[in-house]
């Protein structure tokens, strides 16, 4: 792993549990209820996403319309809040503002997903609103968006890199020259990307060369949770919150 820590984001002992969307095993994705059970069960780290509504609310909510896990439908972006907060995961749960996340969870490091561009201005002006700079790492598919999100925040906000980021990390780990985006912390990547191995010795050893974290998402069986923590990298996202605890516990290295 590495050992400087280029944000206080990043300042934790030891691998760093995600939970992803809460622990999206449970059904109750991205909801204040599973984010409460990913608390009661000790992660102090929770990956979520942010969608903006048509009149200009942060939700935490993966997808674009509300179709696949509410009761509601529609896409968020042309739906006043009004009309998303009737809306209920697995037909039970309320959708969380971002905003609510924040000031529910004091205790809480969020990963957050940038899903579209209209939620670029909400995000950092929540983050500056709350002083919650050491709490929130951005990141986004789109390396355009979390750059411009970079350039208007400064090294006060934490960033990973996009896509074209990874990319050009993983040509730098085979001896590639490539262009790489300076002020991220970390790169946050799934372990292969059709059926190609992105996370091996030399994308870790790149990374950490660079001062990054490496944080792999989303691994919910423990044998390639084990394979990826000997490879040393430095998190882990899961949907399955109470086995990548096991599988801490069992190394020693949860905290």
């Amino acid at each position: 792993m590495t050992t400087s820590i280029r944000h206080p984001y990043l300042d934790h002992p030891g691998p760093i549990a995600f939970a992803h969307r809460g622990g999206a095993a449970d059904g109750l994705e991205n909801t204040v209820a599973q984010f409460r059970r990913a608390v009661e069960a000790g992660y102090r780290y929770i990956e979520t996403d942010v969608h903006a509504t048509a009149d200009g609310h942060l939700v935490a909510f993966h997808d674009a319309t509300l179709d696949r896990v509410t009761d509601g439908a529609g896409r968020i972006a042309d739906l006043p809040w009004k009309d998303v907060s009737h809306a209920r995961v697995a037909g039970v749960e309320p959708v969380p503002l971002f905003e609510e996340l924040l000031e529910t969870f004091p205790e809480v490091r969020w990963n957050v997903d940038m899903k579209a561009e209209p939620t670029l201005h909400p995000l950092l002006n929540l983050i500056a609103r709350l002083d919650a700079w050491d709490r929130v790492c951005v990141g986004s598919f789109s390396e355009a968006r979390v750059a411009r999100a970079q350039r208007l925040a400064g090294p006060r906000l934490a960033t990973s890199y996009g896509t074209r980021g990874v990319l050009g990390l993983r040509l730098r780990s085979w001896g590639i020259p490539a262009a790489l985006r300076r002020s991220a912390v970390a790169a946050q990547v799934p372990e292969s990307q059709s059926g190609v191995p992105v996370v091996d010795h030399r994308f870790v050893r790149a990374a950490h060369a660079r001062g990054l974290h490496v944080h792999v998402w989303t691994v919910n069986e423990p044998q390639r949770m084990h394979r990826l923590l000997d490879l040393g990298v430095d998190g882990i996202m899961t949907d399955h919150i109470d086995t990548l605890r096991k599988v801490l516990e069992d190394r020693g290295t949860w905290f």
